[in-house]
């Protein structure tokens, strides 16, 4: 069973775009199979086997979901932090404003979902 701990001293290791495989792959290792992180207030939960799950503080202020999706806004906001114009909070900022509520990893399958409201994926994408 992983800790909160543990997860913690992966993140500060790893927890940056140009480590996200390691990253990724560091979670598997310690029994990770899903995190869920919330737009909300940048809280995560990762999940592992047999229903064991750790969650983290809030990261930001609260942040409003706007009700419905808009695909391209997600895109749009995802592209500007892979170029490092926007900050962490901003892209989730950016996000929520483009109705995500929560992303989802998949370590097993290195994949990354982001969902809105209504638990629908607006966009998957492969993390190699």
């Amino acid at each position: 069973m992983f800790t909160l701990e543990q997860v913690n001293d992966i993140h500060d290791r790893l927890g940056n775009p140009s480590t996200l495989v390691a990253w990724l792959a560091a979670l598997r290792e310690i029994g990770v199979t899903t995190s869920d992180s919330y737009l909300t207030d940048g809280h995560t939960t990762y999940h592992g086997d047999a229903g064991h799950q750790v969650t983290t503080a809030p990261a930001h202020e609260v942040f409003s979901i706007a009700t419905t999706g808009d695909k391209q806004a997600v895109v749009e906001g995802l592209r500007l932090h892979k170029e490092r114009v926007t900050s962490y909070v901003e892209m989730s900022r950016a996000l929520a404003d483009a109705g995500v509520e929560k992303w989802t990893f998949d370590m097993r399958a290195q994949t990354i979902t982001y969902y809105d409201r209504a638990g629908t994926a607006l966009l998957s994408e492969r993390v190699d």
